[in-house]
């Protein structure tokens, strides 16, 4: 990758690993539902001036219909179920099942699109999904913890995420082949935005949030998530879709660290060894890596 790609990559991992940080501050206030809800909101606001000062606005119209699966596959139903899990785990457990993301999407792609599975995918598949069944083991208990959610329904509801983004990929790739990266960003925020606005006005706080909780969502909505699209399909023409997906391996790292430093966050062995099992299956599932080729030797 050329410097400027580098820095993107960087920037882009530091960013999305402080948004379960920013999430689980906004979530203790907000509610999962209302969470979710002002993260596309603010995101909205923040690209779509972006997108009309670009003149790009007639291709929203033209493509609503896609638009609208992928905004409610790619924002509503996983910012939705990952406010919902960080009531129950850390944000670092939480950033590591979303490593799974190129996993579950390699899976989809091959059974939606048919793409060819080689050895080395088959392989990083079952090596990525038995880091999954081995992290969540740990986190098997339906027992509901202080806030009233089980750790392993957070779990759940983390994986239901990143099977939601697989499709989400897939969606886009078939629908939206050739459109803005700026139209796809926003018009998939909006339509998030649509899909929450009536679940967030009937699970609407009856406690006003406070200022720090604002602020939180403020950031996650314009860095964290309008910035951030911009950063990855900028990241995309540069460098691109394997390395620039390749960015979901480093979020975690990021995301125990700001949860370490600023929530006091507990980080155990067994959650970083299966992360790495995780990281490791899905590069080669998703090509990054691959197996070395079998040499049969003459008779």
């Amino acid at each position: 990758m050329t410097p400027a790609a580098i820095i993107d990559f960087v920037t882009l991992a530091a960013i999305w690993g402080a948004s379960f940080l920013f999430m689980r501050l906004g979530v203790v206030e907000f509610g999962f539902v209302a969470t979710a809800a002002m993260r596309v909101t603010v995101a909205t606001a923040f690209l779509l001036p972006l997108l009309l000062a670009r003149g790009q606005g007639r291709l929203l119209r033209r493509h609503w219909p896609a638009l609208t699966l992928v905004g409610v596959l790619n924002s509503a139903l996983p910012f939705l179920l990952y406010s919902f899990a960080l009531l129950a785990i850390t944000t670092g457990l939480s950033a590591i099942l979303n490593a799974t993301l190129p996993l579950f999407g390699a899976v989809i792609a091959w059974g939606w699109l048919k793409e060819r599975l080689t050895a080395s995918r088959i392989a990083g598949l079952v090596l990525g999904f038995a880091g999954v069944a081995m992290l969540a083991w740990d986190k098997a208990s339906f027992q509901a913890g202080a806030s009233g959610v089980a750790p392993a329904w957070a779990v759940l509801a983390c994986l239901l995420a990143t099977v939601c983004y697989g499709f989400a990929a897939s969606a886009a790739k078939r629908y939206l082949a050739g459109v803005p990266p700026l139209v796809t960003a926003t018009g998939s925020q909006l339509a998030a935005s649509v899909a929450l606005a009536v679940p967030a006005a009937c699970f609407w706080p009856a406690q006003a949030p406070g200022a720090r909780a604002w602020l939180a969502l403020g950031v996650v909505g314009v860095l964290c998530t309008g910035v951030a699209y911009i950063l990855y399909f900028r990241l995309i023409d540069q460098a691109g879709p394997a390395r620039a997906v390749a960015v979901t391996f480093v979020v975690p790292a990021f995301a125990i660290l700001y949860g370490g430093l600023f929530l006091g966050e507990r980080v155990t062995p067994w959650m970083l060894g299966c992360g790495a099992v995780i990281v490791c299956g899905t590069a080669l599932a998703t090509g990054l890596l691959k197996l070395p080729a079998l040499r049969v030797a003459d008779s």
